[in-house]
């Protein structure tokens, strides 16, 4: 039966789409364009509220336990970071224009006002601390460079980028540096890859190579990607199997401070790995892609978003059965939380943004009938960040830290006496950690009270500590440093009795520390 459904959707699209070879100019319908272009954000919806309920919940294995769909769990959606994020930027297309710069970009961003984590809070954090983008999402300054913030943002880029791969490219390049960088970067290129191939491929496997083929083979989100489609060739009736491969090689070594040594894994090339699982074992059937795409665990609801996005656009929206997409019409008309845009509009103007890309591309609009150029995906320059390979975390309590002044123990949750970490609000404290290793990353939370402390390496100064950060900002990387010789150092901080003007307090809080040693 579902061979049958393939090929019967293989026949509409080939019918849909006229003459045009892949190496020429393609031609479909603007109704029909218009219908793949709902999909993809209909699946979008349908996806992260699928998976919602089991966020994080399954990390390191599959999640085997049962997951339940009823259509009105779809108005979860309004209230999903990744579609209410990806709007946004959006926005900064619809007001300021398809040539909106990083920059631009980087300042709505600094100005936004929903609840931020990870790349996208580094990157807000650093932007209202004057560094403006793309530096906000350097390695550098952005000690979450690598993880799936841009990754799970870039949709729009390919919605409105259809059998226009290079130019997804060049709008991933201005918007995903605000918060990303390497694979991280990568990540919103291969997923803008595989959405602009979409709108003119039947084949879940023609789609994930097309994606692979915007962004370094040489990478680490090339070779991850690389490996999965040599292993799902090789075994193509066990995706569980597959998983397996992709677990027992690429899941480690996650230099995100929250998921370093541990079994939670937000890293962009992992997670878009499971988003390609479930296309390429799902087989353009509907549920089964978003069943393998949540049950591959970790970010288990921004990856079926993703996935049944990309299938939205091949099926287009009058094809995603009606089990999925019928709870839609009801809030249709509905503003996702902090935008504009109900699903309705968000429709309406990624439609318009994809004409407009399409004519300066070299295409045409006529009555319609809508002509898109031959376009061939190229590369980026490869860029790569790895501070290492994670080799400790050394908590607050242990030896090789040394405390001086006016230090307190920071305690759990109440009820709880387990000391977490140490803490102080006046200039003087010292504190200094003996570690070897090739980075260092100083794990603490900032907050609208933090203070500023002077960070001395090996005897020199390295840097300062602002722990202050704006609202529904959540970032833990307090400073970081790569590059190192390998070998013993001596880390030094010392507080200050000033604090950002902004600032209601001067404290600062030390968890941890996570050292790295050389790959």
């Amino acid at each position: 039966m579902r061979s049958r459904i393939i090929l019967s959707l293989f026949v509409l699209l080939i019918s849909a789409t006229g003459a045009g070879s892949k190496d020429g100019p393609r031609r479909i319908r603007l109704s029909v364009l218009e219908d793949k272009i709902r999909g993809g954000w209909a699946g979008q919806m349908i996806g992260v509220s699928y998976g919602a309920p089991t966020e994080f919940r399954s990390n390191g294995k599959i999640n085997e336990g049962e997951i339940k769909w009823s259509p009105e769990m779809v108005s979860n959606a309004i209230q999903q970071d990744d579609l209410y994020v990806e709007m946004t930027l959006a926005e900064v297309m619809d007001r300021v224009g398809l040539n909106a710069t990083t920059e631009q970009y980087g300042e709505m961003f600094k100005d936004s006002k929903y609840s931020l984590w990870h790349a996208n809070a580094a990157a807000r954090r650093w932007l209202n601390n004057g560094i403006k983008a793309p530096l906000s999402g350097d390695p550098r300054y952005n000690g979450h460079a690598n993880d799936i913030d841009f990754q799970i943002e870039s949709d729009f880029i390919g919605l409105m980028t259809p059998g226009l791969p290079q130019e997804a490219n060049k709008f991933a390049d201005r918007v995903g540096r605000v918060m990303n960088y390497g694979d991280g970067l990568y990540g919103g290129m291969f997923f803008g890859g595989m959405y602009s191939a979409a709108f003119f491929e039947t084949d879940p496997r023609r789609v994930v190579e097309q994606g692979l083929g915007c962004i370094p083979a040489r990478s680490g989100y090339g070779r991850i990607i690389g490996d999965l489609l040599d292993w799902s060739a090789k075994n193509p009736g066990d995706w569980k199997k597959t998983w397996q491969l992709i677990e027992d090689k690429w899941d480690k070594d996650d230099p995100c401070p929250d998921g370093a040594l541990q079994p939670f894994n937000i890293d962009a090339k992992l997670n878009g790995a499971y988003v390609a699982l479930g296309l390429l074992y799902g087989s353009g059937d509907f549920a089964k892609t978003l069943e393998i795409a949540t049950r591959s665990g970790q970010d288990s609801d921004c990856n079926p978003s993703s996935a049944a996005g990309i299938l939205g656009v091949m099926l287009g929206y009058e094809k995603i059965p009606d089990v999925w997409k019928s709870g839609l019409p009801p809030l249709a008309d509905r503003k996702f939380q902090f935008t504009n845009y109900s699903f309705n509009e968000i429709c309406k103007s990624t439609l318009e943004r994809a004409l407009k890309v399409i004519k300066t591309s070299g295409g045409k609009v006529e009555g319609d009938e809508v002509t898109i150029p031959p376009q061939t995906a190229r590369a980026p320059k490869l860029e790569q960040w790895n501070p290492g390979v994670p080799d400790k975390r050394i908590v607050a309590t242990d030896p090789a830290w040394t405390w001086k002044g006016s230090w307190e123990d920071e305690q759990g949750r109440p009820g709880r006496a387990q000391t977490i970490g140490k803490a102080a609000s006046s200039g003087g404290a010292e504190a200094t950690l003996q570690f070897a290793g090739t980075a260092v990353i100083l794990v603490g939370p900032c907050s609208q009270s933090g203070g500023r402390a002077d960070v001395y390496l090996d005897g020199r100064k390295a840097g300062e500590i602002n722990a202050y950060i704006v609202e529904r900002t959540s970032d833990n990387t307090l400073w970081h440093t790569y590059g190192l010789k390998p070998g013993p150092h001596t880390l030094r901080i010392v507080t200050r009795d000033d604090a950002d003007p902004r600032s209601k307090g001067k404290r600062i809080t030390l968890y941890s520390a996570v050292t790295f040693r050389a790959r």
